[in-house]
C-alpha cells in the first residue's frame, strides 16, 4: 500500500499550459463511506489525444492507493510510481483503455475542508480548486471533462445520500447499508463534483421552467432547522425564472439540490445540480437574520445559480482564466440584485466593497492582474480582483459596445462555448462577432495591475467646454511601466436648473494618455457629472470643487454621483482635520456639507436607503489608503470620529426625527422598502452616538429591550459599541443567543470591531472562549477577520495586533491552510503605515515564514506581502 508524500511548493505559469496528453470521457464511482476508511473505486474510460503519448500522471493528495487495473488487468508496483503528489502509470496498452482505482480516504482527519470531510456528523466535499486530489486519483485540472456516475453507499442512520445531476436508483446492500446512484450526463471537470451523505432534513418545492419541464428543488440543512430556508427558497425560484428571462438560460437537469454547512472553507460552491452552501447563507428567520443576510442569501443563491451556465457549462481551459467564470457570474449577479432592488443603492454598496477590498489589494504588494500569469497556490487567487474587478471589466464592456450588442455576444458565447473549457480570448472573441468595435484594448484590463488614476482638468469659455482627461496606472510588482487602458466614463452636463443638458454621447471614452473632448453651443458653464454609476474602476481626481459637490448632492439626475460627490466632500474633511491635528489647528468647517446632507436626508423623494449610504462617512481604510504613506492609525481614527461628531451636531434634530419616523411597525418583511427604512434608521442611531452618546445608548437599550427583529436587535447594539455600557449589551446579546452558532458569529465579530482599551486584548482573550474554535472558518473569519478590519484596534504602534495574527496563522497553518492564508491578507497594508508599525509587521511576517512546515498557501502570501523586506 501506497501513501503520497508532501509536495514542494513550485511555480505554475500561464505560459506553460499544455493539454492533457490523455482525456477522461467518462468515471464511474463506487463510494463506501466511512468515517476513517472511505473507499473510493474508479472507473476511467480514458482515450489518447490525437497524436499524443507518454505517462499518463495523475494528481493524488493524502490518499493512500490499494490497487490499479488497465482493461482488468492489475498493475505490479513497478508498474507505476508515487511521486510529488502524483500517480505516474509510464507504460499504457491501448490508445484507449478503461483504469480502474481502488483508494482510500480519512474524511475525519481532513481538518483542510478541501475533499471529502465530516461536517457535525454528515460527509461533505468541497473539489475546487483542487479537492478532487485528495478525494481520488485524477485529471484534477478544469479543462478534463467528463462525464460522471457515481453511487455512494453508506450505513442507514445517514439516510440522505446525494450527488450531482439526476438520481438513477437506490436500494439496499446485503450488509444493510443503502446506496443511491446519480448520473450527470452533462460533461464536467473535477472541482465540480460533489457527495453528501448525512441525517439531514429535506425542504422541497418546484419550478416549472420556460419550456415546461418541472425541476424539483430540494434544500437539505440539519434537523431542526427547516424552518430557515423559506427566504432561501423563494431566492432560488425568483433567480431562476430571472436568469430565463434576463439570459436566456434555462435550467438543465430534473433536480437542483442545495445542501447547507456549518464548517466550510467559502461562501458556497457551484457544484452541477448540487451546491454547498455555508449555512449563514442558506438560514434566516427575522429573529435570527438581518436584513443584509437575507440580501446576502438572496445574491448569494442566485451567484451560485447562474454558475450552471457561466462557469459549469462552460468552463474555464486552466486556473489563470478564473475570472472567466467568477467575475462573469458576480457581474451577473450584481445586475440581478439591481433589478430587484435599487439599482443605485446596489451600485453604491458594491463600489464601497470594491474599494475596501479590491482597491487596497491592487494599491499594495498583491497586487496581480485580473488573469495572472503565474502562481504557487490557486487558493490564494480566489481574491476581490479575480471577481469584483473581473465584474467590473464585464460592465465596461457592455457600457462600451450597449446593452443590446452586449446581450447578443452572451448569447454567442452560450451558444458557441458550450460544453467546453473556454478563455478569456474566447469570451471576448463573442463581443468582436457581434459588434464592429475593436476590444482588443479590453485585454490590458485582465492583463496589467493596478487601479488606473484619471485625472479631469476642465475649460469652459465663450459657450464652449473642454474635459480634458489623463489616465495613469501605478507601478506594481513585476509591473512598472503599464499600456493606457479603454476607461468608459459615463457622464453628464448639470446646468445650473439642476437638468442635464442634451449632448450627442454620454460616454468618454478614454483610450489614450490624454484626450480632449470639447462640447460647444453652452450659455454658462455649467458641472460635470463624470464617471457615473461607477462606469469604470479608477481613481477620479477632478478640479470641481466643493461648492460644485455640493451642487451636485442636491442635482445629479445620477444618484450614484451625489453619493460619490458626499463621499468627495467627507473625504477631504477628514484628511484636513488629520492636518489639523498634526498642526494643532482648528477642524474644518462642515457647515456647508451639514447643509447638503440635511436637505438629502429631507428630500421625501429619496430611498431611504441611499440617505442611510450619505450618513456613512469613508471608512478609515480608504482614507489611509489615499495618504498612502506614513499613515498614523490613531491619528486618522480620531480625525474621522471627530468630522462624525461634527456633523451630527449639525443634524442632530433631523437624525433624531428620522430615527423616531421609521420606527419599525407590524411584522417583518425583507423588502426593498421596508429594509431601506431600517436601515436609514439604523444609521441615523449611528450617526447620534457619535455627538450624543448618552442619548444614542437611551435610544439603543429600548430597541434592545424588546427587539422585534434580528435587524433591529444588531443596529441597536453596533450603533453603540464605541460607547461607555457596550460591555454589557454584548453579554446581554450572548445570553440570548448563545446556542444559535450564526449568531454567536456575529457577537465574536462585534467584539472584534471594539476599539478601546486594547482590541488585541479582547481578541486573544476571545481565542480561548468555550464557544470559538479554531476548526470552523466563519469563527476565525468573524473574529480575526473582523480584527484585522479593524484598523485603530489592530494597526497599534505597540505591534500586539500584529503578533496575534502571526501567532494565529501559525496555528492555522496545520489545522486549515487555506483559512490560514485568508487571514493573512490582514497584513496586505502594512507597507502604508509609519516607520514603527512597519518594522513590528516585518517582524511578524518574517517570524511566520520562520516557520517549519509552511503550507505553500501561507507561505505564498506572506513571501509576496514581505516583497524585498
Amino acid at each position: 500500500r501506497n501513501t503520497m508524500s508532501i509536495e514542494k511548493p513550485r511555480l505554475i505559469l500561464l505560459k506553460d499550459y499544455a493539454a492533457t496528453p490523455y482525456q477522461i470521457n467518462h468515471i464511474d464511482l463506487q463510494v463506501v463511506l466511512h468515517p476513517t476508511k472511505t473507499t473510493v473505486v474508479s472507473e476511467m474510460a480514458i482515450a489518447s489525444r490525437a497524436g499524443a503519448a507518454g505517462p499518463l500522471i495523475l494528481d493524488g493528495e493524502d490518499i493512500e492507493l490499494l490497487s490499479i487495473a488497465i482493461n482488468g488487468e492489475d498493475l505490479e508496483a513497478s508498474q507505476y510510481s508515487l511521486a510529488d503528489n502524483r500517480l505516474i502509470i509510464p507504460v499504457l496498452p491501448h490508445q484507449a483503455f478503461k483504469l480502474h482505482i481502488e483508494q482510500r480516504c480519512n474524511p475525519t482527519a481532513n481538518t483542510a475542508l478541501s475533499g471529502l470531510y465530516l461536517s457535525n456528523g454528515f460527509y461533505c466535499t468541497q473539489m475546487e480548486a483542487e479537492g478532487f486530489r485528495r478525494f481520488a486519483f485524477y485529471y484534477d485540472r478544469p479543462d478534463v471533462m467528463a462525464t460522471f456516475t457515481v453511487r455512494v453507499e453508506a450505513p442507514v442512520h445517514l439516510p440522505v445520500l446525494l450527488s450531482n445531476g439526476n438520481l438513477v436508483s437506490k436500494g439496499t446492500t446485503d450488509k444493510g447499508n443503502h446506496f443511491a446512484i446519480w448520473h450527470d450526463p452533462h460533461p464536467k471537470p473535477a472541482y465540480l463534483f460533489a457527495l453528501v451523505a448525512g441525517d439531514l432534513a429535506a425542504v422541497k418545492d418546484t419550478f416549472t421552467t420556460s419550456d415546461g419541464r418541472d425541476v424539483e428543488l430540494g434544500i437539505y440543512v440539519e434537523k431542526g432547522k427547516e424552518d430557515r430556508c423559506a427566504w432561501a427558497m423563494e431566492s432560488l425560484k425568483t433567480c431562476m425564472r430571472w436568469d430565463e428571462e434576463s439570459f436566456g438560460r434555462i435550467y438543465d437537469l430534473s433536480v437542483f439540490n442545495i445542501v447547507a454547512v456549518s464548517n466550510f472553507n467559502m461562501g458556497a460552491m457551484e457544484n452541477k445540480g448540487l451546491n454547498i452552501f455555508n449555512d449563514k447563507y442558506i438560514l434566516a428567520l427575522p429573529e435570527t437574520a438581518t436584513d443584509q443576510d437575507y440580501i446576502n442569501i438572496e445574491a448569494i443563491i442566485a451567484h451560485e445559480y447562474f454558475h450552471n451556465w457561466t462557469g459549469n457549462r462552460i468552463t474555464c481551459r486552466d486556473w489563470f482564466q478564473l475570472c472567466l467564470k467568477e467575475g462573469l457570474t458576480v457581474f451577473r449577479d450584481q445586475e440581478f440584485t439591481s433589478s430587484i432592488r435599487s439599482r443605485a443603492v446596489k451600485r453604491i454598496q458594491d463600489v464601497k466593497t470594491l474599494r475596501a477590498r479590491q482597491f487596497p489589494e491592487d494599491q499594495g504588494p498583491l497586487a496581480h492582474p485580473v488573469r495572472p500569469s503565474s502562481y504557487i497556490e490557486i487558493n490564494n487567487f480566489y481574491t476581490p480582483t479575480i471577481y469584483e474587478k473581473g465584474a467590473e471589466i464585464c460592465r465596461m464592456i457592455k457600457t462600451i459596445i450597449g446593452a443590446e450588442a452586449f446581450r447578443n455576444g452572451m448569447d454567442y458565447y452560450f451558444e458557441k462555448f458550450d460544453g467546453t473549457a473556454a478563455t478569456v480570448e474566447d469570451f471576448i472573441s463573442s463581443f468582436q462577432h457581434c459588434t464592429d468595435q475593436d476590444l482588443s484594448q479590453i485585454f490590458l484590463w485582465y492583463q496589467q495591475a493596478g487601479t488606473p488614476v484619471v485625472t479631469m482638468q476642465s475649460h469652459f469659455e465663450n459657450g464652449t467646454l473642454q474635459i480634458s482627461l489623463s489616465q495613469h496606472t501605478p507601478p506594481t510588482p513585476g509591473q512598472e511601466s503599464k499600456l493606457p487602458l479603454a476607461i468608459p466614463l459615463a457622464f453628464g452636463l448639470v446646468g445650473e436648473d439642476g437638468r442635464d443638458i442634451a449632448t450627442d454621447v454620454n460616454v468618454l471614452l478614454l483610450t489614450q494618455r490624454e484626450q480632449t473632448f470639447t462640447f460647444g453651443g453652452l450659455t454658462r458653464k455649467p458641472v460635470i457629472s463624470i464617471n457615473r454609476s461607477f462606469s469604470a474602476p479608477c481613481i477620479l481626481k477632478s478640479d470641481l470643487s466643493q461648492d460644485d459637490h455640493i451642487f451636485l448632492i442636491g442635482h445629479d439626475s445620477d444618484a450614484f454621483n451625489r453619493w460619490e460627490s458626499a463621499q468627495t466632500i467627507a473625504r477631504g474633511l477628514i484628511i484636513s482635520a488629520i492636518s489639523a491635528l498634526q498642526k494643532n489647528l482648528n477642524s474644518p468647517n462642515v457647515h456647508k456639507f451639514s447643509v447638503a446632507l440635511r436637505r438629502a436626508l429631507e428630500d421625501h423623494t429619496l430611498d431611504p436607503a441611499f440617505k442611510s449610504l450619505l450618513l456613512n462617512l469613508p471608512s478609515e481604510a480608504e482614507i489611509s489608503a489615499i495618504l498612502g504613506r506614513d499613515v498614523d492609525s490613531d491619528l486618522v481614527f480620531k480625525a474621522r470620529e471627530l468630522m462624525r461628531a461634527e456633523i451630527a451636531k449639525h443634524l442632530h434634530e433631523t437624525l433624531l426625527v428620522i430615527f423616531h419616523t421609521c420606527t419599525e411597525t407590524g411584522d417583518y418583511r425583507p423588502d426593498p422598502q421596508s429594509t431601506a427604512r431600517r436601515s436609514l434608521r439604523g444609521a441615523c442611531l449611528a450617526m447620534l452616538a457619535a455627538s450624543d452618546g448618552a442619548l444614542a445608548m437611551e435610544l439603543a437599550k429600548r430597541d434592545l429591550a424588546r427587539p422585534t427583529n434580528m435587524t433591529i436587535e444588531m443596529n441597536a447594539l453596533t450603533g453603540v459599541l464605541t460607547l461607555p455600557g457596550a460591555e454589557e449589551l454584548l453579554q446581554q446579546f450572548l445570553d440570548r443567543h448563545q446556542t444559535d452558532h450564526l449568531l454567536v458569529d456575529k457577537w465574536l465579530m462585534m467584539n472584534a470591531q471594539v476599539t478601546l482599551p486594547s482590541a488585541a486584548q479582547r481578541v486573544e482573550k476571545l481565542l480561548h472562549h468555550p464557544l470559538f474554535t479554531l476548526k470552523t472558518p466563519n469563527k476565525v473569519y468573524a473574529l480575526i477577520g473582523g480584527f484585522t478590519a479593524n484598523q485603530v484596534g489592530f494597526h497599534t504602534v505597540d505591534g500586539e495586533g500584529y503578533r496575534l495574527l502571526a501567532d494565529v496563522v501559525i496555528a492555522l497553518n496545520k489545522i486549515n491552510p487555506q483559512v490560514a492564508a485568508r487571514i493573512s491578507n490582514g497584513f496586505r497594508s502594512w507597507r502604508i503605515f509609519d516607520s514603527p508599525r512597519k518594522a513590528l509587521a516585518s517582524r511578524e511576517m518574517k517570524r511566520i515564514l520562520a516557520e517549519p512546515n509552511l503550507s505553500p498557501d501561507v507561505f505564498e502570501i506572506i513571501t509576496r506581502t514581505l516583497g524585498d523586506d
